[in-house]
């Protein structure tokens, strides 16, 4: 017996509720629900889509595009040659040995260029950076050369080394020198200075103070400016090729450029950024294994 039936005056009967839809609620049909997608999960969706292929969409939009445009006369061929016209005349210049001579000399002119660049502007990092006098000696001319175009320099280096391959690595080594000096002299000056003070109170000395402490913290700075380096090596030599050259990438430009092969044009410059993002990709890697120790964000 419920509690309704023990409440319930005699001779009533308790009434029962009815199991049947409510009042007003005849011929209404359920509600359809859709269902909601956080946006973390479509966030998620994305982020497990290779990275790789993601990074392929954009380039092969443009070149879609691109040859969309070409094959309906909006880019003409004297302005604009199409990407199937660039890929054949670079096929072209490979089969013959023209593109990869070409290459070769101009990797040549770029290694020595940094190398010896790299060698000076990181010695007047090192001595500027290390010592007071020595920056008082050294980083008052660094930063009034370095405000002087490099590129301006170009007439002075032919008129004191002549038009052979002297001037071309000089214009780079100087665009290395320069950055590599401003970031390692960066990265001396920026070490923690408490991370000084323990070595010191652990009994290192001068020379045990800058080999254990002063640059491996300086390091990140130089690979931030051998990245910066190598970019203005390649601005350089373009520069560099430009004038008076026999051989190299500079050198097909300048001919193509006088019969208007806009087709070779591309190529050489298709050529210049895959050799720049080729170093760009080996310095990062270089990155990765000298600095191992440092945690660093890379996104989420």
């Amino acid at each position: 017996m419920t509690l309704d039936h023990a409440l319930a005056p005699p001779g009533i009967s308790p009434q029962t509720p009815k199991s049947g839809p409510p009042e007003g609620s005849v011929g209404r049909r359920p509600l359809d629900l859709e269902t909601l997608t956080p946006a973390a999960a479509r966030g998620t969706r994305l982020r497990n889509v290779p990275r790789w292929l993601r990074r392929t969409v954009g380039p092969l939009l443009l070149l879609a595009l691109w040859q969309v445009f070409s094959a309906t006369g909006v880019l003409r061929p004297d302005v604009l040659a199409s990407p199937g016209t660039i890929a054949r005349a670079g096929s072209d210049l490979i089969a013959d040995g023209t593109l990869t001579s070409a290459m070769a000399i101009s990797l040549q002119r770029v290694a020595v260029g940094l190398v010896l660049g790299g060698a000076v502007g990181t010695a007047l990092a090192l001595v500027s950076g290390l010592s007071r006098l020595g920056e008082d000696l050294v980083d008052a001319s660094v930063q009034m050369l370095r405000t002087v175009p490099w590129v301006g320099l170009i007439p002075l280096f032919i008129i004191w080394l002549g038009i052979g391959e002297a001037p071309k690595v000089a214009l780079i080594a100087l665009g290395v020198a320069f950055h590599l000096y401003l970031n390692v002299y960066a990265g001396i000056r920026g070490v923690d200075p408490q991370l000084i003070e323990a070595g010191e109170s652990l009994g290192l000395g001068r020379w045990g103070l800058v080999r254990h402490v002063v640059l491996p913290g300086a390091l990140p700075g130089a690979m931030t400016g051998l990245r910066y380096s190598l970019a203005t090596a390649w601005l350089a030599l373009v520069f560099g090729e430009s004038v008076n050259a026999d051989a190299g990438i500079g050198f097909l430009m300048n001919q193509a450029r006088e019969f208007f092969r806009t087709d070779v044009i591309v190529v050489c410059l298709v050529v210049y950024a895959f050799l720049g993002l080729t170093a760009d990709v080996i310095v990062r890697i270089l990155e990765r294994l000298l600095l191992q120790w440092r945690p660093t964000f890379t996104g989420q």
